[in-house]
């Protein structure tokens, strides 16, 4: 080979190296910035943005919120249980017995998170929009609570707002969970606190077979107006949760719901036989409460009440508004309902 032949032959080779390792460069730039992507998908548990549908359309999050804010009941409960302290959310206005705002499981998780001084709201007369816009959040938890369009319209002039399904206060604990924890990008883990709270229940609603399969509703009945009383249906939490500790509502009461969306039915002291079918009682009330409702000549003949299967949950008490359950009241109250439970179960034999 003559010396020009080698040289352009040598010059070839050098410039197919030179390309050879562009390419290898390139390549292992993409897979470099691929890796960091799927380590950054990883880190947050999800892929932004994060879309979630609702009774008011759809909520769009383009990145994991920082600085997270709820309202209404319960929301806080599903943050603090997944770790993320919100940096404000609404006063509990029921059940409390202090005048800190809390109700204990909330104040527990908070010491628990080395929080003292959290961020509420005073919201008992109406949302207070400056407090929430002063929080300064990235998204709005509202997953369980009865908002309206006009406030979900203001609402999301501050930040993203996730509401509830369809229907006002009508959603399962378990979306509870799912909504909320997918507007903080941590869906994966709010699947995995379902999980948790699914075990406890089963795990202590096995230490009670007595109740298991037990005919059971969840009433609001006053024995200052015994003329009408309100049934919880099982689309309600309360009703929902029941179902969870292994008991039932009757046919015959499902079907007296209909088809109705409404977390409760009101019915007149005329239609009481509508609970004949029920072993179990659980009402709201006060120490008088069995006695007035067996002393009453119309609800006094419902087997239940007669029995004394009647579970009365003391109104305006941490337990009653665990009635509305979520993973923190659940883990707090659950022992104590089972055991009202059990003493009412033994009142049927």
């Amino acid at each position: 080979m003559n010396l020009k032949r080698y040289l352009s032959v040598l010059s070839l080779t050098f410039i197919f190296l030179l390309v050879l390792a562009g390419c290898s460069g390139q390549s292992d730039d993409k897979d470099s910035k691929e890796a960091e992507s799927n380590a950054e998908k990883n880190e947050n548990g999800s892929e932004y943005p994060i879309v979630i549908k609702h009774a008011f359309g759809e909520t769009v999050i383009e990145e994991k919120p920082e600085r997270v804010v709820t309202i209404s009941w319960a929301n806080h409960d599903v943050a603090l249980a997944l770790g993320v302290v919100p940096v404000g959310f609404s006063a509990a206005n029921y059940g409390v017995q202090d005048d800190s705002g809390m109700l204990p499981w909330t104040k527990e998780k908070l010491k628990e998170l080395g929080v003292e001084n959290p961020n509420i709201f005073q919201d008992t007369d109406g949302l207070d929009f400056e407090a929430i816009a002063d929080a300064e959040p990235d998204v709005i938890l509202a997953a369980y609570s009865g908002i309206t369009q006009e406030e979900y319209d203001l609402l999301s002039q501050i930040a993203p707002v996730v509401a509830y399904p369809e229907t006002p206060w009508v959603i399962s604990w378990r979306d509870q969970i799912l909504y909320n924890a997918k507007g903080m990008g941590m869906e994966e883990e709010g699947k995995q606190l379902i999980k948790d709270t699914e075990n406890l229940i089963q795990e202590k609603a096995g230490e009670h077979p007595e109740i298991k399969g037990k005919k059971a509703a969840f009433a609001s009945i006053s024995a200052a107006d015994l003329s009408k009383f309100y049934i919880y249906t099982t689309q309600d939490p309360r009703g929902e949760f029941l179902e969870e500790l292994g008991m039932q509502y009757p046919e015959s009461l499902i079907e007296t719901f209909g088809d109705q969306d409404s977390f409760y039915i009101e019915m007149s002291a005329e239609n009481a036989d509508a609970l004949n079918d029920l072993d179990i009682i659980v009402t709201y009330g006060d120490d008088n409460t069995l006695k007035a409702l067996q002393n009453d000549p119309i609800l006094g003949k419902v087997p239940a009440i007669q029995k004394g299967a009647v579970v009365v949950i003391g109104d305006n008490t941490p337990l009653a508004a665990a009635g509305n359950p979520n993973p923190l009241s659940i883990a707090y109250t659950i022992d104590e309902y089972l055991g009202l439970l059990s003493e009412a179960a033994k009142k049927l034999n």
